[in-house]
């Protein structure tokens, strides 16, 4: 679809989120393809990185449509648009491949639960990042999503930002963890993404899964989270034997996902 663009550059596949006139804000069709393009990379295959970004210098998205909630009239309509919701950001979040949010401008709502359901996010300096709905829409995140949110800035932090609706610049972004980088302009930032993808495509697959994965299973379950399919699936893997004889041998290995 047009407003949701895809291209493979080499072993990195790059989404983005074009509605530059609308500030990228978001359809419900958007969040769809969006996940199922996630859902589509699978461990091993010709992906091995994944970038998302939005069209522009102004934003990366600015949230969702407003214009989509007109038809909201009935109570199932409210919670059928927050399960969508999770179930989006639960595909970008198990997207197998690592996932970088190449933030540019505003990334706010929606926006803003795309970039934190990547693994890393960069920005430039112009970054506006928050949840202004206590003075915009009135509506409220689900507890997946507050979850989410508040393993990376933390709960106080994340109650102050939604109570008084304001938005976190670079500086503040990059001293919380938000973000890992700020770049000085939007090209930056894209070629930014770009060296990271590069790098994170020649590391072993499995274990990029297998961290993802457990990192999530102990945000959603705990300290008691089990993750000893995951310990055996790599330990097991002809990935670990290979990357036991190349080290020994000092040559590079050759990852095959399994």
């Amino acid at each position: 679809m047009d407003e949701v663009l895809y291209e493979l550059r080499g072993c990195t596949g790059l989404i983005t989120l074009n509605r530059p006139q609308a500030r990228n804000a978001l359809t419900f069709a958007m969040y769809e393809e969006l996940a199922r393009l996630c859902r589509r990379i699978t461990l091993g295959g010709e992906v091995k990185a994944l970038i998302v970004t939005g069209a522009g210098d102004r934003a990366f998205a600015a949230g969702t449509d407003m214009a989509q909630f007109r038809g909201f009239s009935d109570p199932q309509h409210a919670l059928d648009y927050e399960a969508r919701m999770d179930q989006v950001l639960s595909d970008i979040e198990a997207c197998p491949v690592p996932t970088i949010a190449a933030i540019t401008g505003a990334c706010t709502g929606g926006g803003g639960a795309i970039a934190a359901a990547c693994d890393i996010r960069i920005c430039d300096a112009q970054l506006k990042f928050g949840f202004p709905i206590a003075r915009t829409l009135g509506n409220c995140l689900s507890v997946a999503n507050l979850n989410r949110l508040s393993v990376l800035v933390g709960h106080g932090r994340l109650r102050e930002i939604i109570l008084t609706a304001r938005l976190i610049e670079a500086d503040e972004a990059l001293a919380i963890g938000l973000v890992s980088q700020v770049l000085p302009d939007a090209a930056s930032v894209r070629a930014r993404a770009g060296e990271l993808a590069d790098a994170m495509a020649g590391h072993a697959p499995l274990t990029i899964r297998a961290t993802k994965e457990a990192l999530r299973r102990l945000r959603v379950d705990g300290p008691g989270a089990d993750a000893s399919d995951l310990i055996v699936e790599c330990y097991m893997s002809a990935d670990f034997r290979q990357g036991m004889e190349a080290f020994l041998a000092k040559r590079t290995p050759a990852w095959k996902g399994r």
